[in-house]
């Protein structure tokens, strides 16, 4: 993208981070209250509920929606059936912060299949950015220890991050790339309703395969609803609106170093909320994730 980015745009491509940040401190509250799947089951279900007043009519038999049901069957598995499952499953071994530290990887995954799948030019500025994320995430992962990345030990919930944060990357590259009616696109509730109908498919799938195998748990009472509301609210119809605008004014690429802002607020979130204290090599991992951020960005 040559022109500069707007402060409008930034502001979207910021609040998503934040309420995101909001998604992992409240997944991490709830992991005992409800397994990972059906959590992620359930608070799409409320986000259908929610946005069914506002985008009904794309739901209608002559929909232009269904036509296009591979596309949208595409973006519903990789934005609404996997991501946050992913999110929430590695939240059962690791900390938020370190989840959202795992996936500041973001932009490398951005850049290599932009590169990879559209020929999306690479830019040094954005390889130099995406390469100093990457030393943030490594400083992370390796707990501060340098040993410990060279034994190559990981946390199993951080491995979850990473094919979470993949998965992520390809959904907002075809979110960028989607085709269809404008009147569909132009519309984020019709848009973001057409990608729930089929993700609660792959969703529910994923969530019977969990209780085929004797996972699934689920705990009824005022915490666990508070936490689906805020998280269908805020992290999943408020913040994939923010961030399926913000794509579209900037760029994938651009829009991946963005999600670095994650930490940031996990960080400041998890202080008061779970009483966690980062450490030194949290602070080190937020410098090298901010300044990939400001090389990146800039012309």
């Amino acid at each position: 993208m040559n022109s500069p980015l707007k402060p409008a745009t930034v502001a979207m491509l910021s609040l998503a981070p934040a309420l995101w940040a909001g998604n992992a401190i409240v997944g991490r509250l709830a992991h005992d209250l409800i397994s990972p799947f059906a959590l992620n089951f359930l608070r799409w279900c409320i986000a259908f509920v929610l946005l069914l007043p506002l985008a009904w009519r794309v739901l209608r038999k002559d929909s232009p929606i269904w036509p296009l049901w591979r596309q949208y069957m595409l973006l519903g598995l990789l934005g609404i059936g996997c991501y946050n499952a992913l999110l929430y499953l590695a939240l059962k071994t690791s900390t938020p912060l370190n989840v959202t530290l795992v996936s500041s990887s973001m932009p490398v995954w951005m850049l290599a299949i932009g590169r990879l799948c559209w020929g999306i030019r690479i830019s040094r500025r954005q390889m130099g950015g995406a390469l100093l994320s990457v030393l943030g995430v490594a400083v992370v992962m390796s707990r501060g220890d340098w040993q410990t990345l060279l034994a190559l030990r990981f946390v199993p919930g951080d491995l979850f991050m990473v094919l979470a944060t993949i998965a992520w990357a390809f959904y907002t590259w075809l979110l960028s790339r989607s085709t269809g009616p404008q009147e569909v696109k132009s519309h984020w509730a019709s848009f973001l309703l057409a990608q729930i109908v089929f993700g609660l498919l792959w969703s529910g799938l994923f969530t019977g395969g969990e209780a085929l195998l004797g996972e699934f748990r689920l705990v009824p009472g005022w915490p666990l609803l508070g936490s689906l509301l805020f998280i269908a609210v805020g992290p999943a119809i408020l913040a994939y609106r923010f961030w399926g605008m913000g794509v579209q004014r900037a760029t994938p690429a651009i829009a991946g170093f963005f999600g670095n802002l994650i930490p940031l607020f996990t960080a400041l979130l998890s202080i008061p909320v779970l009483g966690e204290t980062p450490h030194l090599y949290h602070a080190l991992a937020f410098a090298l994730i901010v300044t990939g951020l400001v090389v990146s960005s800039r012309k």
